[in-house]
């Protein structure tokens, strides 16, 4: 067995759902031995999901499954977000019809693209087209760790304060962030425009309720939102589903009144969310 704490955690976390032996050998048979649809489409409705948000850019679609048939398997809706790295120099111009198009928000990983401190010009050059529609979808930006070909210090989403002084109508959503939980909770203490999630943190850092108290430091329960990162790999969406639902369990009550956990934990788990992409009047329930 692997010897990652989170690993070891995940294979009693997915054994328990599939009903097998909490051993990665038994999980593993299981896998084998289930319909890979079925499989995947269990898991993903497992987390009770009503709506996914889908990085067009990856995995790449050769590798990936269609958000029709994505949205069938969870049993929800999937929309798209347009990463504007695929699009190059193009990205400017295809912003401009993103929202017209389906799109939900526009996404950068500049982070890996040389670093925050360092934003391509073709993607300022699409922030900028953004906010001269008068609309300007939400950007979401790949904050904190990542692959290996990522300068982690050069991911702070400090670097992002000029963009986001810059365009003030743009909400900014700062995805994953760790390390720097605490750097884009104090951003979104400061900036009306900035969001941020806990995607890929939760569900990979061993003590996600450390990470979430982390966030709720500075940053508004209003600018918090529920994300997992999750995308090729079934497992993650079901693990992130169950440890973000349990870290709110343990975290909220200890800095809430009681009668306020429950709105708080429904208004990251959803409708933060919901608002934030101005989804609100779709999903009204």
């Amino acid at each position: 067995m692997a010897n990652g704490v989170t690993y070891r955690r995940a294979i009693r976390v997915i054994a328990a759902e599939l009903g097998c032996a909490p051993d990665e050998l038994a999980v593993y048979d299981r896998r084998l031995a289930t319909d890979p649809g079925t499989y995947s489409g269990s898991l993903l409705r497992a987390t009770n999901t009503e709506l996914l948000l889908v990085d067009d850019g990856y995995p790449p679609p050769e590798a990936s499954v269609g958000l029709h048939e994505l949205g069938q398997l969870a049993g929800c809706h999937a929309l798209p977000v347009l990463r504007l790295e695929t699009r190059g120099e193009q990205a400017a111009s295809e912003v401009a019809s993103a929202r017209a198009g389906g799109y939900a928000a526009l996404k950068t990983i500049a982070a890996y693209r040389g670093g925050l401190d360092r934003v391509p010009e073709h993607v300022i050059g699409a922030l900028e087209a953004n906010e001269a529609t008068g609309d300007p979808l939400p950007v979401q930006v790949h904050c904190g760790f990542g692959d290996s070909d990522l300068h982690l210090w050069r991911a702070d989403p400090s670097y992002l304060k000029p963009l986001i002084e810059r365009f003030t109508a743009t909400r900014f959503v700062l995805l994953h962030c760790y390390p720097f939980v605490r750097e884009a909770g104090w951003l979104a203490h400061v900036y009306a425009n900035v969001f941020l999630d806990l995607s890929l943190t939760i569900p990979h850092v061993a003590r996600p309720r450390e990470a979430l108290a982390e966030s709720l430091e500075l940053a508004p329960i209003s600018k918090l939102l529920y994300a997992s990162d999750a995308s090729t790999t079934p497992e993650l969406y079901l693990l992130a589903a169950v440890w973000w639902r349990d870290a709110l369990a343990a975290v909220l009550p200890e800095l809430l009144a009681p009668e306020e956990v429950e709105p708080a934990a429904r208004m990251i788990l959803r409708e933060n969310a919901l608002a934030v992409y101005e989804l609100s009047g779709t999903y009204a329930g």
